[in-house]
């Protein structure tokens, strides 16, 4: 696992986190027209581009996306499989394709927190027992 895991399993099962310079994110990728549509879905640059710096929170959604990722222990992954929705208090994910897959099959719900500077994001995912599952 490229997170790390627990020492007691039922209170949490992997924890990890992610990181993200912002500055190539501020330069547009001269050759893939749309890159953004392929790390992101449209509900999340909806939510970033009504922000007063979009990149800003491009660059902390991205890294959650990357904190999943490693709290599930996944070796490549899709982008599009890591959700993040809302903002502030009300950020949640939701997990589609092979990532909500490995979710279920450890019986873990994931959690983030994302933070970000003018120029560094970075968040925390933490996947822990879903709620009713045996302990």
């Amino acid at each position: 696992m490229r997170g790390y895991a627990e020492l007691d399993p039922h209170r949490l099962r992997f924890g990890s986190t992610g990181g993200q310079q912002l500055q190539p994110l501020k330069r547009p990728a001269p050759r893939v027209p749309n890159f953004e549509l392929e790390l992101f879905h449209e509900g999340e640059l909806n939510y970033c581009n009504r922000q007063d710096d979009p990149v800003q929170h491009l660059g902390s959604r991205f890294a959650a996306k990357e904190a999943v990722i490693k709290a599930l222990g996944i070796d490549g992954w899709e982008p599009l499989e890591v959700e993040i929705v809302g903002g502030g208090e009300q950020t949640s994910v939701l997990l589609h394709g092979d990532v909500a897959e490995r979710a279920a099959a450890l019986g873990v719900e994931v959690t983030v927190s994302l933070t970000h500077l003018p120029a560094i994001a970075g968040a925390v995912a933490l996947a822990t027992p879903r709620a009713g599952k045996p302990r």
